[in-house]
């Protein structure tokens, strides 16, 4: 079976749960060696065992994307063990809750670490990689950050989640802007509503199963329902996509 991913190098932040795990796996899934980062590196061994029993190559690396001296270490880490960088996934994300008049300074500032200066030297990072390893000039340089609905949509109680996530997303329209006649990929993603860590128990209370309900199908989407567009932004289809920022939410912000 030809695997469209084959011979590339795939780094996911955030990939010790959620998005950033199932990425991992999807990628993993179509040929690429993956390099797993989070803070939590014991949490990324079984997934990287898992990646290895099934015929493909997987590290597994600590990286606090809020640490950006960090980051470029780290990308070279995962170059040495696995060979020259041409996918970058910026998923790592906080959920900077709280109501406006409540919501701390240290909050907002965790926040925007992560979700905001984190995809941004994520991405700087990579692309200079990308750029010295021949990935760019071959044509197959990738960057996707993981935005959200946020973007776009009110989500009350989160105004700082939401301006995060419209940062990212307008950032990355920026980036391919910059990065076009490189030949550098930078697409976004906006999922909609999936159950992980960070929303579970939001969604096991009753203002949760109440807000499930206003949506017009009235569930929630599965981590598999974004990757068709996983892999479109981050394979050979891209080749002349960049600057999307695509909303893939079963239609919960109709």
């Amino acid at each position: 079976m030809d695997l469209p991913l084959k011979q590339r190098v795939a780094v996911v932040t955030g990939a010790s749960s959620g998005l950033g795990l199932h990425f991992a796996k999807v990628l993993a899934a179509q040929g690429a060696a993956v390099a797993l980062m989070a803070r939590r590196v014991e949490r990324m061994q079984d997934a990287v065992g898992e990646i290895r029993a099934a015929g493909g190559r997987a590290e597994a690396f600590a990286l606090d994307v809020a640490d950006v001296a960090a980051i470029g270490p780290a990308l070279d880490q995962a170059q040495a063990a696995l060979g020259p960088l041409s996918i970058m996934i910026n998923n790592a994300g906080v959920g900077g809750e709280g109501l406006a008049l409540e919501v701390s300074q240290a909050v907002f500032d965790d926040t925007f670490a992560v979700n905001v200066r984190g995809v941004l030297f994520g991405a700087r990072e990579a692309a200079r990689r990308m750029l010295d390893n021949g990935e760019a000039a071959a044509g197959h340089a990738r960057i996707l950050n993981i935005a959200s609905i946020g973007a776009h949509s009110i989500l009350p109680g989160l105004a700082i989640y939401c301006a995060s996530k419209a940062a990212v997303a307008q950032m990355t329209r920026v980036l391919a802007r910059e990065w076009a006649r490189q030949d550098i990929a930078v697409n976004a993603l906006c999922p909609g509503y999936i159950e992980t860590e960070l929303n579970a128990h939001w969604f096991a209370s009753e203002g949760g199963q109440k807000q499930l309900k206003g949506w017009p199908r009235r569930r929630l989407m599965d981590a598999e329902d974004l990757d068709a567009a996983l892999l479109m932004l981050t394979g050979p289809g891209a080749r002349h996509i960049t600057g999307s920022v695509i909303t893939l939410d079963d239609g919960q912000t109709l």
